[in-house]
């Protein structure tokens, strides 16, 4: 079921991934930008209007009561909550290790220069709807957040047939911290969340992952708020020595391929024997599970085998790929760590799949997509935080340094910076 690569497709491979970022049409952008305009102009009335027309729900109020809220957690398996504060644990264990002190640094003539590290005001989640639930996102999004001081956390996910949320997703955001929580979808609730209305107070941040509305709304208020990303579809990479298992290999290839039937799905191995046998394991696996049609379609499109002289070649492909999702399921996986480059997240060992970190271990699930994972990191503390430099020169210190200032300022031409200087050296 995996495509086979000789080293000519293998390049084709890595362009691909590299451009396969969430393409935006022309016209999805033009739809995004009137529901945005009309929230802008019409606020509230915009929402309830919008919500009535894309989720059929008449709404008589659009934020989560605490009443509402208790009603549906009540409904929500114990031993699913039971899971779920274990993965908070976890989470936040992993994440309080991220914070980062502000410092201070001291030199001669009284001067002095530093960083504050300080928490965004407000983050904004958007948490998907429809048949899918995604609780563990509401952990993933909320945790780094709450870890780096934000006091307001502000949540919005589209209402069902009945105007109510999920049970599941009321109970994470519970846990996690949500702040306020509203009954609000698609473009429409990143306008509100970007501009305001008179019952949602504007964002600095939005972070979530949505449909392709959604996207481009986010796509749209940028600049005006920040973003975690756009993301493209999923992707695993996993580089298996002879000794890894097929099924192991195979489950974790199929644990991607049914998010969607453009997520990618590549096995890169030094074991030709390995890839009859997942493929094998492939077949067997996938006529059992519930999303057998979308699994097809995305390894007949999307499923590539890689054969290779050595690790180290394995591992050097990976890094011109640059995968969400990385699993390096080979003996001594810490050995080879330190050659991987670019990859959101790495999962080693036999062990270690993907969803251990997707749902439990701690490490973030929101990760760089389509070959980002160059230049950009998981969510994370960092992701919630700005930094604030800080300098302080004395009389002594600008009359020892003050030429060199006003020649540097000359030099540009900007001669209202050099007397800024000037000014004070004549005292």
């Amino acid at each position: 079921m995996l495509q086979p690569l000789n080293k000519q497709e293998q390049a084709k491979l890595v362009q691909f991934v590299s451009e396969r970022s969430q393409e935006i049409s022309a016209d999805i952008l033009i739809k995004a930008q009137e529901i945005i305009d009309q929230v802008k102009e019409q606020k509230d009335d915009a929402l309830f209007a919008l919500t009535k027309r894309f989720d059929q729900v008449d709404l008589s109020s659009l934020k989560v009561s605490e009443e509402e809220l208790d009603e549906a957690i009540a409904q929500c398996d114990p031993a699913f909550k039971k899971a779920m504060e274990m993965a908070k644990e976890n989470i936040e264990f992993y994440h309080k290790a991220q914070k980062q002190n502000s410092f201070l640094l001291e030199k001669e003539e009284k001067i002095y220069l530093g960083q504050r590290v300080l928490p965004l005001d407000s983050v904004g989640i958007y948490v998907p709807g429809g048949r899918a639930q995604y609780p563990s996102s509401v952990l993933m999004n909320t945790i780094p957040a709450k870890v780096a001081g934000v006091k307001r956390i502000v949540m919005t996910t589209p209402p069902n047939a009945e105007g109510k949320i999920h049970p599941n997703i009321a109970f994470a955001a519970k846990l996690a911290g949500v702040d306020e929580i509203y009954k609000l979808g698609g473009a429409q609730a990143i306008a509100a969340l970007a501009y305001g209305t008179q019952s949602i107070l504007p964002v600095d941040k939005i972070v979530g992952p949505g449909n392709i509305f959604v996207a481009a709304a986010k796509k749209l208020v940028f600049g005006k708020v920040d973003i975690d990303m756009i993301a493209g579809p999923s992707e695993i990479l996993v580089i298996a020595d002879g000794k890894a298992d097929p099924k192991f290999v195979a489950a974790d290839l199929l644990s991607q391929a049914e998010h969607d039937p453009m997520a990618c799905s590549i096995l890169i191995t030094t074991s030709p024997k390995l890839v009859d046998q997942v493929n094998q394991e492939l077949e067997k696996q996938s006529a059992v599970l519930p999303k057998r049609e979308i699994v097809e379609q995305s390894l007949a499109n999307h499923g590539h085998s890689i054969v290779c002289d050595s690790l180290e070649e394995c591992i050097s492909l990976s890094n011109l790929i640059a995968p969400e999702h990385l699993e390096l399921m080979v003996e001594s996986p810490m050995e080879y760590l330190g050659q991987v480059k670019h990859a959101g997240s790495v999962f080693l060992g036999y062990y270690t799949c993907e969803s251990v970190g997707d749902y439990f271990g701690g490490t973030n699930h929101v990760l760089p997509t389509s070959g980002t994972a160059r230049f950009s990191s998981a969510l994370g503390v960092d992701s919630f935080i700005k930094k604030s430099s800080y300098l302080h020169y004395s009389k002594e210190a600008l009359q020892k340094y003050g030429e060199q200032i006003v020649k540097m300022a000359q030099e540009e031409q900007l001669d209202a910076h050099a007397q800024a200087i000037l000014v004070r050296m004549d005292t």
